[in-house]
């Protein structure tokens, strides 16, 4: 995975870069895999917008993505790496033995012609084979992590993450995650061995407003440039200060080191809290 640098033909493409794409090996994707993909822009079932600034960008189709990796004991061969426009990672297509083809997310690694594996009972820890986290050694660095046995990963799936197994106790396997946050999983759960693929992802600069917007994001707006209605900031005449001991949320919440974690009913599985500056 490249990086590649763009000549400064105008303001815009002055310190733009973007992907050379020299991993991706198929252009077209597996069309049976395929599944249309409806624009929503942040509005809910209500038409509620619930996610703001979401709207417009390219059209996109979805690509199904198997983060269950049940398919067991079942050799397969990886057919392709390619790309898709719904996530920042990689996909690969594997072609399973009995002729079944599957997308899954693309470690770190992973070449066209390789074999991967899914399987219950302990397996090679090569880059791309899925087993329970009760067969992983110590110190193994995984993706696309369960939280719940059977469910599908969840954890470690963006371009570049890794988990790292650190410990176990019990019944759990004790994970560091990206966040850098020390948690307990069952060992049942899946985990696929090695990183996530186009670990180069986080040094892309987009150069310019327009290559955001074809992604899907719109502009955002300063809270004191809105309306007393529309943000707590509002109001007032020229460059007002907002007003108030602290800056608040759309909703009037303070912002300034409010957690926003509430779920009780998980906080037994956290063994260390992510470190400060990445609390949400």
């Amino acid at each position: 995975m490249g990086i590649k640098k763009f000549k400064p033909t105008s303001p815009g493409r002055r310190g733009m870069t973007g992907y050379t794409f020299e991993e991706i090996t198929r252009n077209k994707p597996e069309r049976s895999l395929l599944r249309p993909l409806r624009k929503k822009a942040g509005r809910n079932v209500h038409g509620r917008i619930t996610v703001h600034h979401r709207g417009g960008g390219h059209r996109r189709q979805y690509r199904l993505i198997d983060f269950r990796r049940n398919k067991f004991g079942i050799p397969a061969r990886v057919d392709s790496i390619e790309y898709d426009p719904n996530r920042s990672a990689r996909i690969a297509l594997l072609v399973y033995a009995d002729g079944e083809k599957r997308y899954i997310i693309a470690p770190l690694g992973l070449k066209v012609g390789d074999k991967v594996i899914s399987d219950k009972g302990p397996v090679e820890l090569n880059v791309g084979n899925a087993t329970p986290l009760a067969n992983i050694s110590v110190g193994t660095t995984v993706h696309n992590v369960e939280l719940y046995p059977g469910r599908g990963g969840q954890l470690a799936r963006a371009a570049g993450v890794v988990a790292r197994v650190v410990g176990r106790e019990g019944d759990y396997v004790i994970l560091r995650l990206p966040s850098t946050e020390l948690r307990r999983v069952r060992k049942e759960c899946l985990a696929t061995i090695g990183q996530v693929g186009n670990v180069e992802h986080a040094n892309v600069k987009l150069g310019k407003a327009g290559r955001k917007r074809w992604r899907g994001w719109r502009p955002t707006v300063r809270g004191s440039a809105r309306s007393p209605r529309d943000h707590p900031h509002g109001g007032g005449e020229g460059r007002s200060p907002i007003g108030m001991p602290g800056p608040k949320s759309p909703w009037g919440w303070y912002t300034l080191g409010r957690k926003t974690r509430h779920n009780l009913a998980t906080d037994k599985y956290i063994v260390r809290r992510r470190r400060k500056g990445r609390e949400r």
